[in-house]
């Protein structure tokens, strides 16, 4: 069996299908889209002293940590059983992916997001050395405690709820993320 897969058996019939794996990386992307969002609002709260929505979206998401997780369950997932191996290729792919959509960002529309100018061994203020090591850690820590503790919730959770009210769920989630980004590239492209 599928490590992302959610399992869904009962003995209600209602109830014994599964999700596809295509949306079991929706449902993954969609949490951690939001979580990431939800800590990165925290974080800001704390250091600002107020509310910022701190991604490019209006909503309360910040895909890029959506794609994260996704890019740790799909592609580097040939290393969870390695965590050294784990560790190395996160902070390699990671830190073309931070320094991609920083560049990405800056180049479409003038809009800086995070800036490490001012860190120790930064590339054009969009990577630097702490914040590379530290989605290492975060890879370790995602693949060793959180994703399997998030998986286990969400394969309970989903053995409650029906399986179409499960794929009516990521469909509303999707067509509402598809309507946010396509406002938030239009808001930004008329600053």
């Amino acid at each position: 069996m599928d490590s992302t897969s959610l399992v869904v058996i009962t003995e209600d019939n209602r109830f014994n299908r599964r999700l596809t794996k295509f949306q079991c990386y929706l449902t993954y992307f969609f949490i951690f889209s939001f979580v990431g969002w939800f800590l990165e609002t925290i974080y800001s709260y704390f250091v600002l002293g107020h509310f910022a929505n701190r991604g490019f979206l209006f909503g309360p998401v910040c895909p890029i940590y959506g794609f994260g997780a996704l890019i740790l369950l799909v592609f580097l997932d040939k290393f969870k059983d390695q965590p050294i191996k784990l560790f190395f290729a996160a902070v390699i792919v990671f830190s073309i992916f931070e320094y991609f959509i920083g560049y990405a960002l800056d180049a479409l529309y003038n809009l800086w997001l995070w800036d490490y100018k001012n860190e120790f061994l930064n590339i054009n203020g969009r990577i630097c050395l702490f914040f590379s090591i530290a989605w290492g850690v975060v890879a370790l820590v995602f693949n060793y405690i959180l994703f399997p503790v998030f998986k286990n919730f969400l394969s309970f959770i989903s053995s409650k709820i029906p399986i179409k009210l499960q794929v009516i769920a990521i469909n509303l989630c999707t067509m509402i993320f598809v309507i946010d980004v396509l406002y938030s590239l239009i808001q930004y492209s008329t600053f």
